[in-house]
């Protein structure tokens, strides 16, 4: 800060404009090859669309698909967009593009929610995404529970004892991962990595100045518990290396 003449009062610098109400969401699902998991993942984002209190357009990323996963997608009545990058960074940022063509809006405004093709969010997932946006957040790290019908007991034990309610550990996860449309595009996006394309755009994110990174879990979302993916790692390979059976 530039000092003034002598005896005057120091300059101030002007306060940051006030981020606007969430207007818009938009969801992005990245899908490759996961017919068995898709129709229960859209189902749920159908209930947290109607409950979410603001418009919402789902965009489902079908990258390189061989079953029947565009089928399923149809049935649900939602968007598609089908690319063969083979890298599920480039699907959500095709996803991403796309859904913000849609409309004309402030990307300062719209609020980019992005779950993975496995998992099931609860119907409150968009409408919370949104209070906290609305409460100052521009971006969101939900946490995410591995689903309990793929794991044995003594798995289930050893990932509770890693979570502490109302202490969200920070980590970041594609299938809970919410940010304004203005700080994604100021953060360069998604790149097209093969995996871990979350842990790259969050960490750009928190090198922006200004934008405010909330953990949470009032969010939580379940995902499956399998412990091979559609990436060499990812969060089957986090189940797979921190509990093994």
């Amino acid at each position: 800060m530039t000092p003034g003449p002598p005896g005057a009062r120091p300059a101030r610098p002007y306060p940051a404009p006030p981020r606007p109400a969430v207007a818009r969401l938009l969801v992005v699902v990245p899908v490759h090859d996961e017919e068995e998991l898709l129709a229960a993942c859209l189902a749920s984002l159908a209930a947290a669309a109607d409950a979410a209190g603001a418009p919402v357009d789902t965009v489902v990323v079908l990258d390189d698909c061989r079953d029947r996963s565009a089928a399923v997608a149809r049935s649900a009545g939602v968007r598609t967009l089908a690319v063969r990058a083979g890298a599920v960074g480039a699907a959500r940022a095709a996803g991403v593009d796309a859904g913000l063509a849609l409309r004309g809006d402030d990307p300062r405004a719209v609020w980019i929610a992005c779950t993975d093709a496995d998992t099931v969010v609860p119907p409150h997932w968009l409408r919370a995404h949104r209070s906290l946006a609305d409460a100052g957040a521009d971006v969101v790290v939900g946490t995410v529970r591995p689903d309990p019908r793929d794991l044995t007991p003594r798995q289930v034990a050893a990932w509770r004892a890693t979570r502490v309610p109302g202490r969200p550990n920070g980590h970041v996860h594609g299938a809970n991962l919410g940010m304004r449309a203005d700080a994604y595009r100021r953060a360069g996006g998604f790149a097209p990595l093969v995996e871990h394309e979350d842990v790259d755009l969050v960490a750009r994110l928190r090198a922006e100045p200004g934008v405010v990174v909330r953990a949470s879990d009032e969010v939580d979302v379940v995902t499956s518990g399998r412990t091979v993916g559609r990436t060499p790692g990812g969060y089957a390979g986090y189940l797979r290396d921190a509990f093994p059976a």
